[in-house]
């Protein structure tokens, strides 16, 4: 685990946001505010994969790197796979982390954390979850919520995802942020697979990798980043990135 690549899939489809990639915040395309958060992460090389030009300029025009991509892709994990094998053929990034180009709020800190669990070399996979404080988070099928058991202090192993309310019982509840920290090995696995029941049913990619047999742990974090799906959204990403220093 000593040489990690983010990697940042970015297309312009949104059928709430159309361009959203290149949606302005405070002047600047919000895949760059996203590229912005993962440099600053200081994990390795960070690198935009797309099936548009625009975006590639974009990134270039900061001093970033964007390889383009096919267009039909059915998902990110697909787009970041592609990207990988042609930035990197010789396979010297051997975990790669996937953040989505919608998060130009996220914390670096929270892209860091989420190396920290495949430091055990059972780990396949591993991503970012937080404790769900409001009540009607509880119940909405929009938040995804890990089922986890502890194995220390801020990490745990995740046994399943689900869109209903679980566990049952007293206890915590947590939100699951669609980051993922890949080993290269275990992506290549995951692209080769089919969707699987579960993964069809729940409309999440990753039961595919536990009806696989690959085991996820999850880091706790303090936040939920913004995810931009909605004109609402924009507006407040704005509002955020314009009450921050700036960092650059």
């Amino acid at each position: 685990m000593s040489d990690p690549i983010v990697l940042i899939p970015a297309r312009m489809a949104s059928m709430r946001l159309p361009n959203k990639p290149m949606a302005d915040i405070l002047g600047e395309p919000m895949i760059v505010h996203v590229w912005r958060r993962a440099v600053e992460a200081a994990l390795g090389p960070v690198v935009v994969a797309t099936d548009e030009p625009e975006i590639v300029k974009a990134i270039e025009a900061v001093g970033g790197i964007a390889v383009m991509t096919r267009s039909d892709h059915p998902s990110g994990s697909d787009r970041i796979f592609e990207a990988i094998e042609q930035f990197d053929p010789a396979g010297y990034h051997d975990v790669i982390v996937n953040v989505q180009g919608d998060l130009p709020t996220i914390d670096p800190k929270a892209i860091a954390a989420s190396i920290v669990p495949l430091s055990d070399p059972h780990v396949d996979l591993a991503t970012l979850v937080v404790e769900i404080t409001r009540d009607e988070e509880r119940s909405d099928s929009n938040v995804v919520k890990p089922i986890l058991s502890p194995n220390g202090e801020r990490t745990f192993r995740a046994l399943y995802f689900t869109r209903a309310t679980a566990p049952w019982g007293d206890g915590p509840l947590y939100h699951h942020i669609g980051l993922y920290a890949w080993r290269r090995k275990a992506l290549a696995r995951f692209v080769s697979l089919p969707p699987s029941t579960l993964e069809k049913r729940e409309r999440l990619e990753q039961l595919r990798a536990l009806e696989a047999g690959m085991r996820i742990d999850a880091v706790l974090v303090d936040d939920v980043p913004l995810g931009v799906d909605t004109p609402h959204d924009l507006e407040r990403a704005r509002a955020i990135l314009a009450a921050r220093p700036k960092t650059h």
